[in-house]
């Protein structure tokens, strides 16, 4: 049976980006895009809104020539893996081995977990809310920031109750912390009702994936 991690890169006080939506101080060091890398390297498949994918996309055209190895190598990975665009507007993938869904079904995703050999990785926040609201994620991974901004994206839901066990902790020499958990118990309150996946512009700054396309 396959995990299905929530996973993206926050300020110190939980946001993914500020209230002018820029997310800059995210950009991830090579120390922590290796790692990055590394972590991705089991994924098999990624879901996404569709704001989150317009980004994400950029990686499958992308000149490899003159670019870094974390570059390279997060580009590699992404290719490889599956994709799941959950849109009720966009008409075709610009990605190979990816395909659209209109609506995001807490049911076919289990049925997806069960039936998976690799893990899953959610990017978005208002999509890992209705995954996290719904029981189905396992891990939340979050790399917490050296900077407080304020207000903007939260990465995690208001309302949202969960008890973690910690599976691994990590210090990069930017300043990051990687904080790795494994999720206890289901959710126990409802927070306020997040917005369309299609008009989810904010999370075009959102999941550990999207660090890379800050650099190409």
């Amino acid at each position: 049976m396959a995990n299905l991690i929530y996973s993206g890169i926050t300020s110190l006080d939980g946001y993914i980006a500020d209230d002018n939506g820029s997310f800059q101080w995210s950009t991830p060091s090579d120390d922590v895009h290796a790692a990055v890398n590394d972590f991705q390297r089991s994924i098999g498949t990624y879901l996404y809104g569709r704001g989150l994918y317009e980004v994400m996309s950029a990686w499958e055209t992308m000149p490899l020539e003159n670019q870094s190895a974390v570059i390279v190598d997060y580009a590699n990975i992404w290719r490889q893996a599956d994709k799941i665009v959950y849109s009720r507007t966009l008409a075709t993938p610009v990605s190979e081995h990816t395909r659209i869904e209109r609506e995001f079904d807490p049911h076919t995703v289990a049925m997806m977990k069960a039936a998976l050999g690799s893990d899953l990785l959610i990017g978005g926040a208002n999509l890992g809310a209705q995954a996290l609201r719904a029981g189905l994620v396992d891990e939340i991974h979050q790399y917490l920031s050296p900077v407080i901004v304020g207000g903007g994206k939260r990465f995690l839901p208001k309302g949202l109750h969960l008890h973690l066990a910690l599976l691994d902790e990590r210090c990069f020499s930017n300043g990051v912390v990687q904080l790795s958990y494994q999720v206890l118990r289901p959710v126990g309150g409802d927070g306020d009702e997040d917005e369309d996946e299609d008009d989810g512009a904010d999370d075009r700054h959102d999941a550990i994936g999207d660090l890379p396309a800050s650099d190409g």
